[in-house]
């Protein structure tokens, strides 16, 4: 536990301390969100606010893990030292950053509202995801377990185990699947960063919730005198918990910054980053399904966009949203700013206590 203690503390510290240094180059150099023509009016006010703070949140998670490690060690703690899962998370999420950060330069650089091309951002984002799956199948440890698994996982492994089909056709359903994750969430937290704060406090309950189930896996892994119907077979349980506790504390330093009125955004390098890792989290702790509901706010944000899309185009250019994502629509209805972030917090966190609720119940009725 010390370690999830020292790890969040450094990362906060860290955000809290260089934030305001790097608006104040980010201003100096000019480089200010461009806001998008057809969003809200009230946005306008918004439009040259430094972007692009997700560069800052990489760096405090790469830093407090690595840092983390060396003083536990250092410390004589007990500790599984870095992992195979730990560094798979960052890999992940920093893969997904540097695609956020091409994304939001190329905006600043041309001074519009869209950066990559479609298919350069769905090209890049595979290639990483692709990386990511595949090692993920690899690097097994003394008890033959590997960071990933082929079988759907909802809140353990079921016994759909896409390796049925075969070795290298499972090795491509499960790329797939897995990439059908990290695209899902990477798109999700995307479109839910429109209001100042909202995805950086929905992001942090839901980094929250993976590092009490990584505790928990861990104190209830298999190998450990507990029942074999209950027990975990994750790799890295309390690797990815310190990763989670590390998040949250770089997401809290930055919201303090982020909130209303935002003195900076994490940009498509924040949102496509956090996304990367969530999807890393649900993955690797074999608990896929259960991110629909941990990060159900995020998945209701990103379903608006598609009824809105779908609707406009079966109907003729009818809509059901005054605007799209969602957040957009009660700001249009009248809701203050700030009032729909905190609701839309509200719900987010709704989202992740039902999601331990079902986590929790599921280990007490397996008992």
């Amino acid at each position: 536990m010390i370690a999830l203690i020292i790890g969040s503390g450094i990362a906060l510290i860290f955000t809290m301390v260089t934030m305001p240094l790097f608006i104040r180059m980010l201003t100096r150099r000019q480089y200010g969100q461009v806001v998008r023509d057809d969003g809200p009016t009230s946005h306008a006010t918004k439009s040259g606010t430094p972007t692009m703070g997700g560069v800052i949140i990489i760096a405090a998670v790469i830093l407090s893990y690595f840092i983390t490690h060396g003083l536990l060690a250092l410390m004589g703690r007990p500790s599984a030292g870095v992992t195979a899962s730990g560094l798979l998370v960052l890999l992940l999420f920093a893969g997904m950053g540097v695609v956020g950060f091409l994304d939001d330069f190329i905006k600043i650089a041309k001074k519009r509202s869209l950066g990559l091309r479609a298919w350069e951002k769905i090209v890049l984002q595979a290639a990483v995801g692709i990386g990511f799956a595949v090692l993920a199948l690899n690097f097994p440890n003394a008890a033959g377990l590997t960071p990933a698994s082929t079988a759907i996982s909802f809140l353990r492994d079921t016994n759909i185990d896409l390796a049925v089909a075969g070795p290298v056709f499972g090795l491509i359903l499960f790329v797939l699947w897995s990439n059908l994750i990290v695209t899902a969430t990477t798109n999700g937290v995307n479109l839910t960063d429109g209001l100042d704060g909202l995805a950086t406090g929905a992001s942090i309950m839901v980094f929250g919730a993976y590092t009490i189930i990584g505790i928990w896996q861990q104190n209830q892994a298999c190998g450990l005198n507990v029942a074999s119907n209950v027990c975990y077979t994750v790799r890295d349980p309390m690797d990815l918990a310190l990763l989670g506790a590390i998040l949250c504390g770089a997401l809290i330093g930055f919201l303090w910054w982020n909130a209303k009125p935002a003195k900076i955004f994490m940009g498509d390098t924040g949102s496509l980053a956090i996304g990367g890792a969530i999807a890393a989290f649900a993955i690797l702790s074999r608990t896929q399904i259960l991110l629909l509901v941990l990060a159900g706010l995020f998945v209701i944000i990103a379903l608006s966009v598609i009824i809105q899309v779908g609707f406009f185009k079966l109907s003729g250019g009818k809509r059901v949203f005054k605007m799209a994502p969602l957040q957009h629509h009660f700001e249009l209805s009248g809701w203050a700013e700030e009032n729909v972030v905190v609701r839309f917090w509200i719900l987010g966190g709704l989202f992740v206590a039902a999601g331990l609720g079902i986590f929790y119940s599921e280990w007490v009725v397996a008992l």
